[in-house]
């Protein structure tokens, strides 16, 4: 009997989303991509990231050969019925986003298998979150209930070194008087014949007005095929592994990737699998390759967070999408949509949505703390953040972005995810980068000429959301620090004022 035809989605390439030892398809089942011109359409994307999904998808279609039916269309209905005609009796691993589980949920004859590309599985998440009481489920009792389950810098039944968290060893500020760690930098592709042809395409299809993006592409930053992936993997563990820690939060304006692994790309396309790159970082810091600050971070980010975030998307609900705790409305000024650097007066916003504009990426800090604070401090409608953030990263899918701008960026669900809003006054960049030296603004201004838009914007915030703030006890004691503030009305109407003018 002939095996029925696989469909891998643009976020599936790896070997194990077709392994039939792990709950993959048949080893001789035909396999089906579609490359939908709609996805393209339906959002403004970062074309740099467009350029990394479509030439990751036409290189695993090379690799795959006569054994893959690669079809270009308008949608993927129309691809599926081009491809295995209108009875659509394929499989398909379980999508990673709700709308494209929702669709192939329609179609007759559709198997769905189970999710790859986590740890941790949907029935072992429900069985964990079922033993939690009350709304809140946090990342801390779930990253040590994963390092358990999977023997992850485990000593025994003690965890190695005899602590759990070492972020207290991984927040310190960038070494002062240098541009950059001076650590090896990271792994980079070589484009070829298929990263031309698809760059072509999109020339073709923006010049005729069929599609729009934002951002600059090129050369490509990320891998593409499961060897690159590869590489920059052994090359993050070797080279730049050992450094990551202690500066795992710090910021650097000619150094914006500091010691992080750039692994975030190739892992949500499906080209890397997540245990394979923690345990080859626990097997580093065995060999005494490189210190447990470092790779404990790097665990935590992957076993912990992604894992966290993959199932926090689903246990929500849809609903989710549309929390909006603070009630904040305020449209994305044109300025962010553009990703429009050179507009922005205040330098750590400038230099970090130039980084967003040239690569489509920057690490988890200036994401958080300078462009998710500057959209929660102006009161930015959550739901266009999170978009925003989805389209113009190239490692942004819904499942990644959702959980992680709605509830850790945005505090829009009130605190389901997170004890506190994320935000800070500008002495925390100060501390934490280089940025503050060459700005026009001072951190420690909240008014006048120089007034730092995050210093005042901070207090604006807790003016603004103060009987919130202040029965949280992780934020009461700042919310107190408004009554000091004499200078509270002019703040007040100065921010006022700004409206979307560029800070």
């Amino acid at each position: 009997m002939t095996p029925r035809p696989h469909w891998l989605f643009g976020d599936q390439l790896g070997p194990h989303f077709l392994d039939p030892r792990h709950g993959g398809p048949d080893a001789q089942a035909p396999v089906v991509m579609i490359e939908a011109r709609a996805v393209l359409r339906r959002r403004r994307f970062h074309r740099a990231k467009a350029h990394l999904v479509l030439s990751a998808m036409r290189h695993r279609a090379a690799e795959l050969g006569d054994r893959v039916t690669y079809v270009r269309a308008e949608t993927y209905a129309e691809g599926l019925e081009q491809a295995v005609g209108r009875t659509s009796r394929v499989t398909v691993c379980h999508p990673t986003s709700r709308r494209a589980l929702d669709f192939v949920g329609t179609l007759e004859g559709v198997e769905i298998l189970p999710a790859k590309g986590f740890m941790v599985g949907h029935d072992d998440f429900a069985e964990w979150a079922g033993r939690h009481t009350g709304p809140r489920l946090r990342l801390e009792s779930f990253y040590r209930w994963v390092r358990e389950r999977h023997d992850l810098l485990m000593d025994g039944e003690d965890p190695a070194g005899g602590r759990w968290n070492l972020d207290h060893d991984n927040r310190e500020p960038p070494p002062r008087g240098q541009d950059t760690l001076g650590v090896r930098g990271p792994w980079q592709p070589s484009e070829d014949a298929i990263d031309d042809e698809v760059r072509n395409d999109l020339d073709r299809w923006e010049h005729d007005g069929d599609v729009s993006f934002v951002g600059r592409d090129g050369p490509r930053r990320f891998p593409a095929t499961r060897r690159e992936a590869l590489s920059a993997l052994r090359h993050f563990v070797t080279h730049r592994l050992p450094d990551f820690g202690r500066y795992e939060d710090a910021m650097l304006a000619a150094d914006p990737v500091m010691s992080h692994s750039l692994l975030s790309a190739p892992l949500n396309l499906g080209l890397l699998d997540p245990a394979e790159c923690v345990e080859r970082a626990v097997r580093a810091y065995r060999a005494g390759d490189a210190p447990l600050n470092s790779v404990e971070g790097f665990v935590r980010q992957i076993a912990g967070w992604r894992e966290y975030v993959w199932h926090l998307y689903w246990h929500f609900g849809e609903e989710y999408r549309q929390r909006n705790a603070l009630r904040h409305t305020a449209p994305l000024p044109d300025w962010f949509l553009g990703l429009d650097a050179d507009a922005v007066t205040a330098n750590c916003l400038s230099t970090v949505l130039a980084q967003v504009r040239d690569t489509g990426w920057t690490h988890h800090i200036p994401r958080l703390m300078v462009l998710g604070s500057r959209a929660l401090q102006d009161g930015w409608d959550p739901a266009a953040v999170t978009d925003w953030f989805h389209r113009c990263f190239v490692d942004g899918y819904d499942w990644v972005m959702l959980p992680n701008v709605v509830g850790m960026s945005q505090y829009a669900d009130g605190g389901l995810m997170t004890t506190k809003p994320y935000t800070s006054g500008g002495a925390y960049i100060h501390r934490m980068s280089d940025l503050c030296g060459p700005c026009a603004h001072r951190p420690s201004d909240r008014t006048g000429d120089r007034a730092c838009p995050y210093t005042a914007g901070y207090w604006a915030f807790l003016h603004r959301h103060r009987a919130r703030l202040a029965a949280n006890h992780r934020t009461a004691r700042a919310v107190k620090g408004l009554d000091r503030l004499k200078d509270l009305p002019e703040l007040l109407d100065a921010t006022a004022r700004r409206g979307d003018t560029p800070p």
